[in-house]
Parts: C-alpha cells; structure tokens; sequence
C-alpha cells in the first residue's frame, strides 16, 4: 500500500497553533491563550514546517518574537480557513444536537397553508435560517396527528376539539365561518352576519372527510343540514369558484376568502361555532429548540389576528387565545 501523502498527517492542532503564534507574535503568548506548554506549540509549527517542507516562521535574535515568512503568510491563509471551517461545523453540529437546525416535519391543512403557513415560515427563518421545514398538507387534520403519533410529523396544525391521544397543544386563532356566494346572488347585497335557517331552500357546499365534530351538521347543531348540501370538497379554490358561479353557497371558513376575491362576497354566518385553530404535537416527545420556534413563530403571527363582524382583513388579537372557549372550542393545553 501506497504511504499517505504528506498532507493527510496534518493535524487540525498543527493550523491552530500557528495562527495562535501568527497573530500574537509569540510562542510563549500563543501557548498561554490555548492552554499548551511553549514546547507543545513550538513542536506543532516544527510538525508543518517538517509535512510542508518549508520554513514557515523567522524568530528574532532574541528568541522573543517571530514573523511569517513567505511561506507562511501563504499557510495562513489556508490554516485560518480550515480553522474556521472546523469552528462552524462545531457550531452546526451542537445547533443540530439542540434543534435549532436539521428537519422539521410539519402537517397542514389548505386554509392554514394558503394564509399562515408562509408569514410563519419567514418569521421562523428570521430566527433559525439554518432551519429546512419539510410540509405535508392533507385535508383532515384527523390524519394529520395520526402521522404525529406514528413520528412521521413533528408538528401539524389542528382543529379543535382534539381527539383522545397523546397530544399536546397550543392555541393559535378563531377561524369563524362564512358563506361564499356569487357577487349576483341577493345575499350579496347586504354585509351584515346570516343564519341559514333564514333561508331554507338554499343550497349549500361545505367540507368533506372531516373529523365528526368539524362537519357543517356538527359545527351547527343542525343534522338537516346534510340534505342541503349538494357537494362537498376539501379544496377551498373549488367551492369558490363553484359558488362564485352561482352553483351553491358554500359554507367555507373565513381563512378560505381572505384574500377577498372579486367574484365572490362572504358573510359571516350565526348560529356555527368558529372553528379555533391551533398546533399540536406528541406529549411524550420533547420539543426541538426548532419545533418551539416555529410554534412561537406561528403564534406571532396570528397574535393580530382577530376577524371583525363583516369580512374583511383582520384586526385587533386573537380571541381565541384571550377568551374562553366557546363549544367546539379548545380544552386547556395538555
């Protein structure tokens, strides 16, 4: 077997010493700043100047101080890189043993996805910009944390009332409902909150694949309901453009308008408890410095949202996270 090349019997302790006695101008200072013996140091620089075969240093006549030779300044250059190369992987890697960088598995669901989710990840790569969050969208969140009890999630964003399991939660906002109709339809012309049992004959859209306690019978105490609804979708972009077409109402949440189209006007509805929408996450599991970022992203983030009575962008705070909860509404965080 070939012997190594010179270069491969480097020694990381070999660069450091020199740029120690490179930039205080000593071995004895040099020695004192690393914690070494002078003679350690002055072995260290003897070691590159043997492997590099050239002399690296010129010491004073009196011993006391040295300078770079050419050779050196040149080594220097290639040391401080390394040196400083070996500084950052030590960095990355105790970020990567405390959480704040790596992988972060995250559930969504469209509402979330198309309004929160991207503010949220800006405000986590403010804090962490080493952080990769790897998303997965599905339309129920009933999935969701089953992926989160299976550990194929970390975190995923979740509809109260939560299912029995072992899960922790966060609050994050009220998400109230609305109903979507055609900018011609005469629900159109007034602003103010409707009760669809105002309006019998109405046909309506909602959701579908939902956990039981998030469907439109569910969410109003209204079972009749069901003969109302003409069809059903998890995907917000096709109930709107079904109901700006003048097909049905759909009975969306008010995260699924904003921003406002121009084809179809939202009203808020009564008589259906808002959904709260929060994040959740495995009780068992402790939280990454990564995982506890993003939910402190996403909580500043929806900390101004609070949704007026008419539709429209939203103000104040959250009054999900500053009132009790309504029914349908959140248990304490668990």
């Amino acid at each position: 077997m070939d012997a190594l090349p010179s270069y491969m019997k480097l020694d990381l302790r070999h660069f450091v010493s020199l740029t120690y006695v490179a930039r205080f101008g000593s071995f004895t200072e040099a020695a004192t700043q690393l914690g070494y013996t002078q003679s350690a140091v002055s072995q260290h620089v003897q070691r590159l100047e043997s492997l590099i075969g050239s002399q690296l240093l010129e010491r004073s006549a009196g011993g006391k101080s040295v300078t770079l030779t050419p050779a050196g300044r040149l080594l220097l250059q290639h040391a401080e890189t390394i040196t400083g190369a070996m500084q950052r992987v030590a960095v990355d890697a105790g970020a990567l043993s405390r959480g704040a960088a790596g992988i972060l598995r995250v559930g969504c669901f469209e509402s979330v996805g198309s309004s929160l989710l991207a503010p949220i990840l800006a405000k986590l790569r403010d804090v962490l910009p080493k952080a990769q969050v790897v998303l997965t969208e599905l339309p129920d969140d009933g999935d969701l944390l089953q992926l989160v009890e299976s550990d194929q999630l970390d975190l995923t964003f979740v509809v109260f009332p939560m299912p029995d399991g072992p899960f922790a939660t966060e609050t994050l906002i009220e998400d109230p409902y609305v109903l979507a109709v055609s900018k011609q339809s005469p629900l159109a012309r007034e602003d103010g909150p409707v009760n669809l049992d105002d309006y019998p004959d109405l046909p309506l859209m909602s959701y579908a694949h939902l956990r039981t306690p998030h469907t439109l019978e569910a969410r109003s105490g209204r079972p009749g309901y069901r003969s109302r609804v003409v069809f059903r979708s998890n995907h917000n972009a096709t109930l709107l453009d079904l109901a700006a077409h003048g097909y049905a109402a759909a009975v969306v949440s008010q995260l699924a308008v904003l921003p406002e189209r121009a084809d179809v006007h939202a009203r808020r509805l009564s008589g259906i408890h808002p959904r709260v929408i929060g994040v959740g996450w495995h009780s068992r599991r402790t939280l990454s410095v990564m995982a506890q970022a993003f939910i402190d992203a996403a909580k500043d983030e929806t900390q101004g949202y609070g949704f007026a009575a008419s539709i429209g962008a939203p103000t104040g705070r959250n009054s999900a996270a500053n009132s009790p909860a309504t029914d349908g509404g959140p248990p304490p965080a668990r």
